[in-house]
This record gives C-alpha cells, sequence and structure tokens, in this order.
C-alpha cells in the first residue's frame, strides 16, 4: 500500500502528545473502532521495544490480526512503530508518527502509515479490499479521538490487557 499521509493540530504541547502516544497502552482508546481484541506484548507499555496484538474490524478479512512494536523513539519529535499483519504475519506495516511544535504552543502531529505484501496474492488482496481507503478513513478518525482525547478530556476507549496472564505472584498467583 502507497503511504497514507494525516495531519491534525491538537492545542497541547508537542511532550504532552508525545508522552501520550509514546504509550502503547493508550492506543486501544482512539482506535477501538477498528483494531479490537489488544493485548500487550510486555509489562513496559512505554517507549522503545512497546508492543500490542490486536484483530482488524473489517468484512470479509479472513487473516484479521496484526501486531506493532515502537521500534524508534525520539522525545519529543518522532515516533515509528513497525508491526506485521496479513496471512501468516507477512504483510510488514511502518507507521510514523512526527511531532511539530505549532501555533500558540500547539502540536501539528504527522502520521504516515504504509505496508508492504510479500507476495502478488498478498498485493490482490490489498487492492480487492480496498486496504488504502480502509486506513485513510479509520485513521483519521483516529486522530480525532486523539484530539478530543487530549484537549477535551472526551471520552476514552477501554485499555489493553497484558496477554498470557499474571506476571507476578501477586497479581493472581493461587496456591
Amino acid at each position: 500500500m502507497d503511504p497514507v499521509t494525516l495531519t491534525i493540530t491538537i492545542a497541547r504541547p508537542p511532550e504532552e502528545v508525545f508522552a501520550y502516544l509514546a504509550d502503547m497502552a493508550n492506543h486501544q482508546e482512539f482506535t477501538d473502532h477498528f483494531l479490537v481484541d489488544w493485548h500487550l506484548t510486555r509489562e513496559d507499555t512505554y517507549g522503545r521495544g512497546a508492543g500490542a496484538r490486536f484483530r482488524v474490524k473489517q468484512r470479509f478479512n479472513r487473516f484479521a490480526f496484526g501486531e506493532a512494536t515502537i521500534i524508534e523513539i525520539q522525545p519529543p519529535r518522532r515516533l515509528v512503530m513497525a508491526g506485521n499483519g496479513g496471512r501468516f504475519n507477512r504483510v510488514r506495516t511502518l507507521s510514523t508518527w512526527t511531532f511539530e511544535r505549532g501555533d500558540a504552543g500547539g502540536t501539528r502531529l504527522q502520521f504516515v502509515t504504509e505496508s508492504e505484501p510479500a507476495t502478488p496474492a498478498d498485493r490482490a488482496l490489498e487492492v480487492l479490499f480496498r486496504v488504502r481507503a480502509f486506513a485513510k478513513r479509520r485513521h483519521a478518525h483516529a486522530l480525532k479521538r486523539v484530539r478530543a482525547i487530549l484537549e477535551e478530556g472526551g471520552q476514552r476507549g477501554a485499555h489493553a490487557t497484558i496477554s498470557g496472564g499474571a506476571r507476578k505472584p501477586a497479581t493472581g498467583f493461587r496456591l
């Protein structure tokens, strides 16, 4: 899929917007309209290496599971996430968040996402399911939800859970 670029202005400082988006547990709050069944891949949800698995809610999508991991973090300017999805997780994805100081102390947030199908069949499925239009529409709505959450304290969705159950004896271990 060719890159999809979206831009939005948020009336909060870049440091605050960056801190919110660098925490992977917050991503379910604004993407729960099309990414569901979130499970975090580690206990530390902030920064490089934080990741999650989720299911993409799209009609007729047989290979709906995907994952994303933060691979690069440059506070408070840039955040890069890489992931996989599709059949056998062979479609690679890359998403980049860029933060610039805007007017009156706000933040100009630019989001770019793209995918790289591994086979001609994966490429055909992207065209058939209109993945680029789907991504553009859904991510535009997600950016509006980020702005509502950060500016107005808008309605937040549920937080993601850590996959695999209890991690420490005090968090659910029974004798």
